[in-house]
């Protein structure tokens, strides 16, 4: 089948069988290797992706229901001020992002951050289950999201934020 979608910014067609999976298409036909592949089951985040607006596993997204849509990866987001607050915030903080889930929590961040610029505790650790990675405390993950908002926060609205 054919499937014209926007990834990244940009129109694109790929051939496919309805059965592939977003994260197959991704690294195969679009050499898009950040988007990882670990448990294919959408337990660990590491293939996260932002579709539609939405974070999601792209391991769980079936070929034929990407038609018409958006899909950011990180490759795409690592392009955007809002990717350099948070790499900035992450790296104040001294969050680490590890080879396997490092990209699904900066993606993971600015869905967080797209719904609010005043994250508490208990949002920042819910919008972090659906990764499963033991190489960040939540501690430290708390104190990085709230760096990347203070950070955010001040380059849209300056510094008196």
């Amino acid at each position: 089948m054919t499937i014209d979608f926007i990834l990244n910014g940009e129109d694109v067609v790929v051939r496919a069988e309805a059965e592939s999976r977003l994260v197959d298409i991704l690294r195969d036909s679009f050499a898009l290797t950040g988007t990882k592949t670990n448990c294919l089951t959408g337990c660990c985040g590491a293939c996260l992706v932002i579709f539609n607006g939405l974070i999601v596993q792209s391991c769980l997204i079936p070929a034929f229901s990407i038609r018409g849509s958006e899909i950011i990866t990180i490759e795409g987001f690592s392009q955007t001020d809002e990717y350099q607050d948070i790499a900035e915030g992450f790296s104040r903080a001294g969050l680490e992002n590890c080879a396997v889930c490092g990209n699904g929590k900066i993606l993971a961040a600015e869905a967080l951050l797209e719904r609010t610029l005043r994250p508490e505790r208990t949002e920042i650790l819910d919008a972090y289950q659906g990764i499963r990675c033991r190489c960040t405390d939540p501690d430290t993950l708390v104190e990085a999201l709230q760096t990347v908002a203070e950070i955010r926060k001040r380059r849209i609205y300056g510094r008196s934020a």
